[in-house]
């Protein structure tokens, strides 16, 4: 029984968004003291469509991001070795002799708001899970959707993937050897699945607070009813909670630290700063999406452009000020310091407030390539890394500028991984057909969701 649930959840997490989960229905609403489910919304409703489409542009720039990385010009002329602390490899696991500032600007960006954004549309959606099946159920629906992927990522993927980091450095090529200086290390990388782990986490927070607290998120949707058509007051309360989960943290760690525990690896700066957008996120979509700040036809989807704009300038400020503290943070005046960690907030905030109020404005149409990458995000995201980080370490030789070594990257790592989630999606649907018993129909993926 548990190799067929472990099998049905595999087959099933195609299904599933990277940050969440984009069911039909799941228009939260409010009762006295307990979520209810609200209207069931068509599978073809704006909501819908708009969040499904983002779903595949975050995976878009995911791949993107890591894809640019060896192109960095803020990045040494070497690469890191692999033995030596504090194992920047981790990072920045292939350094390319090709660089562009551009890659520079684009990954920071994404440093800057895109796992903000993740962890927000994850909170959105965990309402509605925990509506339809219950604290119990939800949790063992995430630990055979997320738990069991990352474990098995961790201990396959991850190696794979950092081997060819491990090439670049290494007197001895050979796999025996890699083998021997990875199990030295005093931990396990786990690369882009360290996002995964705290999902299930925050995930396993939501419930215990939904079991023994009831009525916390209809507190939480009475703050967000107030910000119904006031998105500068939604800004100002992320900003403002950001800057006292994030600032205190960063001027003690520095904003780039990470720790390790095996496989389980945090920033230091940022675990309160993830907890906020994840429950900014949950209290949204226990009040409704499809009434909230994030509704299609609301003030922030009317004026994108200037939350665009407000993006770039925000930006801008923290990039100018976090320069100030380069190379060393630590050795930097405190004052730069201090406002290098208070630029981040509103950076942050502005950023993931563009991205949706961008997309709620023009990612309202359907078609069947989006709709694929939507479906294929997660299976995208857990197999992207060894073709990546494989796809760089053969470049290296060739002399291709970085921009066309990113692109080309981009291109077939993501036509790789895309590949590799239908045929992983299929070969488990196909296992759970022949375990179970039962008529093809019946398979996970098939059923309405």
């Amino acid at each position: 029984m548990p190799v067929r649930r472990a099998l049905e959840a595999l087959a099933s997490a195609k299904q599933r968004p990277l940050p969440g989960e984009l069911e039909p229905g799941g228009s939260p609403s409010v009762g006295s003291g307990e979520i209810n489910p609200g209207p069931v919304l068509p599978m073809n409703s704006g909501a819908n469509v708009t969040f499904s489409n983002l779903r595949a542009v975050v995976i878009l720039i995911v791949v993107a991001f890591h894809s640019a990385l060896p192109y960095l010009a803020s990045q040494p002329p070497h690469p890191f070795a692999f033995d030596a602390p504090p194992y920047r490899w981790i990072a920045f696991p292939i350094i390319d002799r090709e660089r562009w500032f551009g890659l520079d600007l684009f990954c920071a960006w994404q440093d800057v708001s895109l796992m903000s954004l993740m962890f927000l549309l994850a909170g959105l959606f965990t309402p509605h899970g925990l509506i339809r099946k219950g604290a119990a159920a939800y949790l063992a629906e995430r630990w055979w959707r997320i738990g069991l992927p990352f474990v098995l990522a961790v201990a396959l993927l991850s190696p794979l993937a950092y081997y060819a980091s491990y090439l670049t450095t290494a007197t001895d090529p050979s796999p025996a050897a890699f083998w021997q200086h990875w199990r030295a290390l005093p931990m396990w990388p786990a690369g882009p699945q360290w996002f995964l782990w705290q999902l299930l986490l925050l995930s396993g927070l939501a419930a215990a607070l939904h079991e023994l607290m009831p009525s916390w998120p209809r507190a939480a949707s009475l703050i967000v009813a107030r910000c119904d058509d006031r998105p500068l007051l939604f800004f100002a309360g992320l900003t403002i909670l950001s800057a006292l989960a994030y600032v205190p943290l960063a001027m003690i760690f520095t904003p780039w630290e990470w720790t390790f525990f095996g496989p389980l690896s945090f920033q230091l700066s940022r675990p309160l700063h993830y907890l906020l957008y994840f429950s900014a996120g949950f209290a949204i979509g226990s009040y409704g999406c499809d009434r909230s700040i994030f509704r299609i036809d609301g003030p922030l989807a009317r004026h994108w452009p200037t939350w665009v704009v407000a993006a770039c300038a925000c930006f801008a400020l923290w990039g100018g000020l976090t320069s100030l503290t380069m190379p060393d943070w630590n050795a930097s005046p405190p004052a730069y310091r201090l406002a290098a960690a208070f630029a981040f907030p509103p950076a942050c905030a502005t950023g993931v407030i563009a991205f949706v109020a961008s997309s709620l404005a023009l990612l309202r149409r359907r078609s069947a390539l989006a709709d694929s990458l939507s479906t294929n995000a997660y299976g995208i995201y857990l197999t992207h890394y060894p073709f990546v980080l494989w796809l760089q370490y053969a470049l290296l030789g060739t002399r291709l500028n970085a921009v066309a070594k990113a692109a080309f990257v981009l291109i077939v790592a993501l036509a790789l991984s895309w590949a590799a989630s239908g045929f992983l999606a299929a070969g488990v649907r196909l296992l759970v057909h022949r375990h179970s018993g039962l008529p093809g129909k019946g398979a996970i993926s098939d059923q309405p969701r």
